[in-house]
């Protein structure tokens, strides 16, 4: 063996491992999303987010691969592989079938973020449509815009980004390209569907509707706070040689100092606001961490990723509040705000605190420029096909269960078994 068959195997053993914690923040979803609603609905929670892999697994190997990668990252979508997979030649010298797999978990995590903010009210079989349209067309065409190689990211002196902005657009995990995406269809299923029974009375007054197990929920804030460690470094792609090395550090650091400062300030302003620190918005102020920091953790540094978390830590509990409160939006776990704002919030943030590019560091505002573009592009795409998909299914067929089903529960009326005997 050459030692350059050793690097390549040992960052093709790398990819898989990443993809593989990647993979693990499934479960920590679900147990996430069910320990924050009620008892009566966790089986379909967790029916939902396993189906959410086994939809995308497929769709994506046989559709949504070649709509993302092919065509060598020109036009507005890939062609269709069908399948076929020949036609995908990574630089690296990375198998094929080992990068499909990475990305298929990226696609099933941008896809499960929505089950929860549309959770305890949503027919199972519409659900399974849009888990379908995610990961066949609204995820792999922005992911081709992206890290398929396209216009976004194209770094040519002659193409559209680099003309008007001076820089591609930039998002090295995905807090836009999977999070804000996943944010934005959460929060156009929640106001499609409508409040959850009992959320609101008739002056308009937000009443809450406790989750039955917060233990649930930290250990699915646990499982993707680790899963988060093959997310954001596993995106380097590659371990052998220094370069690599030292970069996978970085992101690790910077990655879980985001994450840490961000329950940190959402557990004080917390505290200051409501008089007690709340451990549910605590848990969410973590997650917020870690997503404001997965566009940037390559680019900035310890005190940058300190700033970003800190920041997306403050806003979330404001922005939660404000959707519940003031736009009488449902989000039963936050969603909309946790992925939608904070991936927003970080990928902008990104263009301040990036130490090649951003402003702060004396680089102009060409960088937050882009960094702002991208997000518009993206989410304007994104919000478009979701307005179409939800509201297509509302008035063709029905994406909200009867009354009496959502006073019982999901779990008997739409899969026959409960959770809990």
């Amino acid at each position: 063996m050459t030692i350059q068959d050793l690097g390549i195997s040992i960052d093709t053993v790398w990819m898989l491992l990443a993809a593989t914690l990647v993979f693990f923040m499934q479960p920590g979803f679900a147990f996430c999303e069910a320990g924050f609603t009620r008892s009566k609905n966790t089986t379909n929670i967790l029916f939902k987010n396993f189906v959410d892999y086994m939809i995308g697994s497929v769709a994506f190997w046989f559709i949504g691969f070649g709509f993302m990668f092919g065509s060598d990252g020109a036009g507005f979508i890939g062609m269709p592989n069908f399948g076929d997979l020949s036609f995908y030649h990574n630089a690296g010298g990375l198998p094929t079938e080992g990068f499909l797999m990475f990305q298929v978990v990226f696609c099933a995590t941008s896809a499960t973020i929505v089950s929860g903010a549309m959770a305890e009210r949503t027919k199972f079989s519409m659900y399974l449509i849009y888990s379908l349209i995610i990961s066949l067309i609204i995820y792999p065409v922005e992911g081709h815009w992206t890290w398929g190689g396209g216009w976004l990211c194209n770094a040519d002196p002659l193409s559209f980004m680099v003309k008007t902005f001076g820089t591609p657009f930039h998002d090295f995990a995905g807090s836009t390209i999977v999070h804000s995406v996943g944010g934005v269809l959460a929060l156009l299923g929640a106001i499609c569907l409508g409040p959850r029974l009992g959320k609101y009375d008739k002056k308009g007054k937000s009443h809450a509707i406790p989750g039955h197990s917060l233990t649930l929920a930290a250990l699915g804030v646990f499982i993707l706070w680790m899963g988060w460690f093959g997310f954001n470094p596993g995106s380097q792609l590659a371990a052998s040689g220094e370069v690599n090395r030292v970069a996978i550090s970085h992101v690790f650091l910077t990655t879980n100092l985001a994450a840490a400062v961000g329950g940190l300030a959402t557990m004080f302003v917390s505290w200051i606001k409501y008089g007690k620190p709340s451990f549910s918005l605590t848990l969410n102020g973590i997650l917020a961490g870690l997503v404001g920091i997965t566009a940037g953790c390559d680019q900035v540094s310890p005190v940058g990723a300190i700033a970003i978390g800190a920041i997306c830590g403050i806003v979330l509990v404001f922005a939660i509040e404000f959707i519940d409160k003031k736009l009488h939006i449902d989000d039963p776990v936050g969603a909309s705000s946790v992925h939608g704002i904070c991936g927003i919030l970080g990928t902008l943030l990104t263009g301040l605190f990036s130490t090649s590019a951003g402003l702060f560091y004396g680089y102009g505002a060409g960088f937050l420029g882009a960094q702002f573009f991208g997000i518009l592009v993206i989410d304007g795409w994104t919000a478009i096909c979701g307005i179409i998909l939800f509201w297509g299914i509302k008035y063709l067929h029905g994406l909200r269960v009867d009354k009496r089903i959502e006073e019982e529960g999901l779990d008997i009326y739409e899969h026959g078994e409960t959770a809990y005997n």
